[in-house]
């Protein structure tokens, strides 16, 4: 099963400071059939305007993933940690018990990002905070692992039975994945367009798949892509 989920479709927040996609139901945006994706909760993709962000607000029991598509994130959080991060930089943290922070764009540029969040295996786990960079290059051409389940080979570790992957293909370029039995995925389209098994795809088109695919860039791609183990919508 491939099923395409068309961005001109999704959920929309429109604010002075804010421009929000919801693949899934958030905030004022309710849709009894975009509830989750097995594990995979929300992923909302955001543009904010500069000198703005999301101010201190709480979280609980939530493993929570933010991707850096453009411009500059800065964090800070009830833990200490303040962090700006920038382009294909990948922020974690793990709310467990109780965490504050905010999301500001403290630049000149638009910020843009995808904030997801996961459910966790279980609740009442340590806050926790990480972030990461790697080179830009080692996401070209291949399905480059950013975060694992506990016992995976991802560099960040999350509390749940989850492989985050994300790519860039230029023209000519197509990436293969085997989606396993018992398994399914996500797979989100930041930048760009691209085919999957024939479908055409443009920026932030969403597509849950259950069986094998060719991801074809149509010239240029970046995509993130969420495995996990399969479970009833």
């Amino acid at each position: 099963m491939i099923r395409k989920y068309d961005s001109r479709l999704m959920g929309r927040n429109h604010l002075e400071w804010l421009e929000s996609y919801y693949h899934f139901s958030f905030a004022d945006y309710y849709n009894q059939n975009r509830l989750r994706f097995g594990m995979l909760r929300v992923i909302n993709d955001d543009e904010i305007r500069p000198q703005t962000g999301f101010d201190v607000h709480p979280h609980e029991n939530m493993e929570i993933i933010t991707y850096v598509v453009r411009g500059e994130l800065t964090h800070g959080d009830s833990l200490q940690n303040k962090r700006t991060l920038k382009r294909g930089e990948v922020q974690y943290m793990s709310a467990g018990t109780g965490i504050s922070h905010s999301e500001m764009n403290m630049g000149d540029e638009l910020l843009r990002l995808l904030q997801i969040w996961i459910f966790p295996d279980r609740n009442g786990y340590e806050p926790q905070y990480g972030d990461l960079q790697l080179p830009w290059e080692e996401r070209e051409g291949r399905w480059l692992l950013l975060v694992s389940g506990e016992e995976g080979e991802g560099p960040v570790k999350i509390h749940q039975d989850m492989n985050i992957y994300v790519s860039v293909l230029t023209e000519g370029g197509a990436l293969k994945y085997e989606v396993g039995d018992r398994r399914q995925a996500y797979l989100v389209l930041i930048e760009g367009e691209a085919e999957i098994n024939g479908i055409g795809l443009r920026e932030r088109d969403g597509v849950e798949i259950t069986e094998p695919f060719i991801l074809t860039a149509k010239p240029y791609c970046h995509v993130i892509l969420f495995e996990m183990r399969r479970t009833i919508r």
